[in-house]
């Protein structure tokens, strides 16, 4: 099964699933403004309560002065209406303020939330999720519940007073004919039951698409310029369109309810309002003999106008109904994600913490990355503070795995790994990474200045501090012929800079925080041989004094080391200095071989206590 389709799968279930503990939870965000909450409900039961005296106000106009052509007054019943509207009109206004306003400090509260979860979630996390999927929920899902603290909850509420309210009025006028208007009632809950699963499944499928989409987008994005290398255009074209169609046809199929429940609303409303004009003049016409009539012209128009009024918020609590199942159904998405346990976190009673000596040692240390599928066998060394360290081996054999798990990126299933003989695992988290400073082979650089690239928010880190590590690994000779020098922007991903450029800022901001650790990941392979010669004494000194791990391809950069220590399926097989490891004629020998002097291989076999060991390029780091 394809992790898309196990995606799509999940995100399936989820749809599926409606708790309305879930609803509750999502309610106990309202707890710290609750206050505004009310008052919001207060007005809002007091805007639909002098809503419902408008048909009110048009039986007294018609029957004590239009009928009977009375004008003493009436400039002081139409100011009367006029007053009771604007009021309506500024209670209005302030409780729409008020619902906005609570509803977008919930919604900052649940981005804090999630982002800040986002942060604590272990590496292995975004190995299995795809980054637009988790956009998704801090985006689109997120914005599912703003429309329902600011249209939803609160105007239920409302919505429900006045249907309440109209009924009373209604009988209150006369309770035949109420009864009549209520006749098409049950039809108009029939259409909004039949309306309710069917939306439900439609928004279902509209935001599992939307997952999907802004998963598809982020991956195609972001990888533009491989897709075009690769005349991959069409294909990813292709892929799409079925995407973007799935899409448009949820959209499409939820309008499809909708263009059927509304028209059907009024076909129902207007059923009920003939009833009442039916029966209720039939009932007039009966009385006109009468002295005292039970039933009014202004009465009849009243209920008419009645009747209309009460299916507007019959219809509206339908589709109140289908945000709450919206909302409910992104809750789940954003509490499953919130729920999520941390598995690297620190210990509730770390056994140290602060600045580290810089000695580590791996004591029999088995890891994999998904089941028994071994990354490193039983790898056990000790590396001792101020000691130059290399690890050196074909991709998959480990070597970036060994510092993964020294920073406690992931966590070993068998063995430990000591930093100044305590395990990682007991460690303050913080505190423990704070003593690392690591240089990869793939810089990311953040969109902002580069003085601030270097920095990473750490405000202990002067400006002074910022440009003697620029001038360290020879980096202040590019930034300072720029415009604006350290405050210059960087682009998206460091979108402008070159490959040098980008890892110069890099190690600029590794001697920044002046580690005790430093780990050099690949760190100039990509930098050409000029600007290695650059920033190749600036490592020295780096690493002078300092524990220092490097994972270099290139022979060349990890010669002088202290020790060098050859990884291969997995496994440690050798340690020594450049030379102790030449004279073995083992696995770094035919490494050297490879690079330097490819000749040798072909014209002469290795020793034959080294035919055992294969070259082959493993599949994973």
């Amino acid at each position: 099964m394809s992790e898309e389709t196990k995606n799509s799968q999940e995100e399936e279930a989820i749809g599926k699933t409606y708790d309305f503990r879930v609803a509750k939870r999502l309610l106990g965000y309202l707890k710290p403004y609750w206050y505004i909450a009310a008052a919001a409900l207060a007005l809002t039961v007091l805007v639909n309560v002098l809503g419902s005296l408008q048909p009110r106000f048009t039986q007294i106009a018609v029957d004590d002065y239009i009928t009977p052509k009375q004008t003493d007054g009436i400039w002081i019943f139409a100011l009367a209406f006029f007053g009771l509207f604007l009021f309506r009109f500024i209670f209005s206004y302030v409780q729409e303020i008020l619902l906005n306003n609570v509803g977008q400090r919930v919604m900052f509260d649940l981005r804090t939330e999630i982002y800040t979860k986002l942060q604590e979630q272990e590496v292995a996390f975004y190995d299995k999720n795809p980054v637009g999927r988790t956009i998704t929920r801090i985006t689109s899902d997120v914005d599912a519940l703003n429309e329902l603290f600011t249209s939803g909850v609160i105007d239920v509420l409302g919505d429900l007073v006045i249907i309440f309210a109209i009924i009373a009025q209604m009988f209150a006028y006369d309770w035949k004919l109420a009864l009549v208007s209520l006749i098409t009632v049950p039809l108009l809950f029939t259409a909004t039951n039949w309306f309710r699963k069917h939306a439900r499944s439609g928004f279902d499928k509209v935001r599992t698409r939307t997952a999907k989409l802004n998963a598809f987008l982020q991956e195609h994005i972001s990888g533009a310029q491989t897709v075009q290398l690769f005349n991959a255009e069409a294909k990813a074209q292709k892929r799409f369109d079925d995407i973007n169609d799935d899409y448009r046809n949820a959209n499409i199929e939820t309008i499809y309810y909708y263009s059927i429940f509304y028209p059907m609303v009024d076909f129902i409303g207007t059923i009920g309002v003939a009833l009442v004009i039916w029966f209720g003049g039939y009932q007039f016409i009966a009385e006109m003999s009468l002295t005292e009539k039970a039933v009014t012209i202004g009465i009849v128009i009243a209920l008419v106008q009645y009747s209309q009024n009460l299916f507007q918020p019959i219809r509206d609590l339908s589709d109140k109904f289908n945000i709450l199942q919206a909302a409910i159904v992104a809750s789940h998405r954003i509490f499953q994600l919130l729920d999520l346990p941390v598995e690297i976190k620190s210990p509730e009673n770390p056994k140290k913490s602060g600045k580290v000596v810089g000695k580590i040692e791996f004591q029999n240390v088995w890891f994999a990355y998904k089941n028994e599928d071994w990354i490193l066998k039983d790898v056990s060394f000790a590396v001792n503070p101020g000691e130059s360290i290399a690890l050196v081996g074909h991709t998959g054999s480990g070597k970036t795995t060994v510092t993964n798990l020294l920073m406690r990126v992931y966590d070993v299933q068998k063995g430990q790994i000591l930093v100044d003989g305590v395990d990682v695992r007991d460690w303050n988290l913080r505190d423990l990474r704070e003593n690392f400073a690591v240089v990869l082979q793939d810089v990311f650089l953040f969109s902002g200045a580069i003085e601030d690239n270097i920095r990473l928010g750490n405000k202990e880190i002067t400006d002074e501090k910022i440009r003697w590590a620029a001038e360290e690994v020879h980096a202040a000779e590019f930034i300072e012929k720029l415009e604006e020098g350290y405050g210059s922007q960087v682009k998206e991903r460091g979108a402008g800079l070159s490959v040098g450029q980008k890892q110069l800022i890099s190690f600029a901001r590794a001697l920044a925080f002046e580690p005790t650790i430093l780990i050099l990941d690949e760190a100039t392979s990509s930098i050409d041989t000029e600007t290695e010669q650059l920033i190749q004494q600036a490592v020295d000194r780096v690493m002078l004094d300092r524990t220092s791990l490097v994972i270099a391809h290139r022979l060349s950069t990890i010669q002088k080391c202290d020790r060098i220590m050859v990884f291969h399926h997995g496994e440690l097989r050798e340690a020594g200095t450049h030379q102790e490891l030449l004279n073995l004629h083992g696995l770094y020998w035919r490494l050297y071989q490879l690079q330097y002097v490819e000749e040798k291989i072909h014209s002469s076999a290795p020793p034959a206590s080294n035919q055992n060991l294969s070259l082959e390029t493993g599949t994973s780091n």
